[in-house]
């Protein structure tokens, strides 16, 4: 990855090199295994550095090409798959799931009750496109455990990433459990984005997969991002390691990972690995309005209505206080990631309109269309709200803008 001098884009190189020592204290605490950093403006790279082991176990480094889970960083690539439908008019935002999809009709919300014995109610509507990509469906996720109807999840094993079910027992699924809310009325983080993969793969009458090659990974040249590691890539799949007692352990050995096979399931929700020039590309698609190097995959207009704020207010007036390491407060989301509508409120270092999100192995990519930057955080670290590194990151790039 070619690096520019930083200053001649507006950056101080003086205080970005201060990112290097920020992830060294990590690695050499035995805190994260290893950590990689990319800052681009205005198209160019003013920063690129790794640091520490992308299998500890094994003694191999962190490398440029070193493949990552970007589990949730999947989000934003399904939504913008979604919306190049939408810019064929193959679908409306405001249709009912259930036109796609009739597994998902006539659902119910849970209104009292336990997971053993519960009541429901009707919903109002049915839950929409745009529903499914706000976040405000109503669906949940089975590992959030702070409501009964994640109890459910878990219990029928609706599961996204880690599941055993095809497309079909998916939806039969979900499709039989309660709503945790009334469709548009909180947010609730969710497997909304596998139900618009199963939407994708409906309309499109080819696999989610196939059709992510055809529309976004191969005009963007995202050679190592699919939903597998193929033969001939996997020495360079990092592990994936958690905290047992306190101390750092493997959660996904590399060398027996699930994501060494094609899955049953291609979840749009989590179920991506890439690298970090890879999602740098999809990326800087976003951040130039839809188009990268002479390849358009989205219109200017419908990048713009997607890094918008689509909900009243911001995800704590929502319902959604904090995830992860993140308060909610003065952020709210647009059409597969989160934007920022009052920095101060959100008491982060960062602009107004900045789109992001992350991924459940502790990686994190935003995009700054007031500064033309983005930047991409990649390590192997479960759960991601165990170290504030997405909010130290902001801190120290933002802190190196002097233009």
């Amino acid at each position: 990855m070619l690096t520019v001098d930083p200053a001649v884009h507006g950056f101080s190189g003086e205080r970005l090199a201060r990112i290097r020592p920020w992830m060294q204290r990590y690695v050499d605490s035995g805190m994260l295994p290893g950590i990689q950093v990319m800052v681009a403006r205005g198209g160019h790279c003013v920063y690129h550095d790794f640091t520490g082991c992308r299998d500890v176990e094994r003694g191999q480094p962190v490398t440029e090409d070193t493949i990552y889970r970007i589990y949730s960083m999947t989000k934003p690539i399904t939504s913008a798959a979604v919306m190049t439908l939408y810019e064929q008019a193959r679908l409306r935002l405001d249709d009912p799931i259930e036109a796609y999809l009739p597994e998902l009709a006539d659902l119910q919300v849970f209104a009292s009750g336990t997971p053993e014995s519960y009541e429901t109610v009707l919903a109002h509507r049915p839950v929409s496109i745009r529903d499914l990509l706000t976040h405000t469906s109503g669906f949940t996720y089975d590992f959030l455990g702070d409501n009964p109807v994640s109890a459910l999840y878990a219990k029928h094993r609706v599961n996204h990433v880690f599941g055993k079910d095809d497309m079909p027992a998916f939806l039969e699924k979900l499709g039989a459990l309660p709503l945790v809310s009334q469709p548009g009325a909180e947010w609730n983080y969710s497997v909304s984005t596998d139900v618009l993969g199963c939407l994708v793969e409906r309309i499109s009458g080819t696999t989610f997969c196939d059709y992510l090659r055809e529309v976004v990974f191969d005009p963007l040249g995202l050679a190592d991002t699919a939903f597998y590691v193929p033969e001939g890539k996997q020495d360079r799949f990092a592990a994936c390691y958690h905290a047992v007692d306190g101390v750092r352990a493997l959660q996904d050995d590399p060398a027996s990972s699930r994501f060494l096979r094609p899955p049953v399931f291609e979840s749009g929700g989590g179920g991506l690995v890439s690298t970090v020039n890879d999602y740098w590309r999809f990326a800087q698609m976003l951040l130039n309005g839809g188009e990268l190097e002479g390849a358009r995959v989205l219109g200017r207009k419908t990048v713009e209505y997607m890094m918008a704020n689509h909900l009243d207010g911001d995800m704590a007036a929502m319902g959604q206080p904090s995830f992860s390491e993140s308060s909610y407060e003065g952020i709210g989301f647009g059409l597969g990631g989160s934007v920022v509508i009052d920095p101060a409120r959100s008491q982060t270092l960062q602009s107004a309109g900045t789109f992001a999100w992350g991924g459940m192995a502790s990686t994190a990519f935003w995009i700054d269309p007031a500064e033309n930057v983005l930047a991409i955080l990649l390590t192997q670290w479960v759960p991601s709200s165990t170290y504030p590194i997405r909010n130290e990151l902001r801190a120290l790039v933002n802190a190196a803008l002097v233009d």
